[in-house]
């Protein structure tokens, strides 16, 4: 990963800002879907599942 920004910076530095923000946007919209997820109702085969600890529950948000 180190070798492959080294050389997107030598032939278009903006390059390392766009790839940067790409991954951290990736990451948000991972993060946020799983979120999202887990909250909505299950899916089949989910619904005795209990949610995992560090996902917040919203509906106390939006009530």
């Amino acid at each position: 990963m180190t070798l492959l920004l080294a050389a997107v910076e030598t032939t278009f530095p903006a390059m390392t800002v766009l790839v940067g923000v790409s991954i951290l946007g990736f990451v948000a919209a991972v993060s946020i879907g799983s979120i999202a997820w887990y909250n909505s109702e299950r899916p089949a085969g989910w619904e005795g599942r209990e949610r995992p600890s560090f996902i917040p529950d919203t509906s106390k948000w939006f009530s």
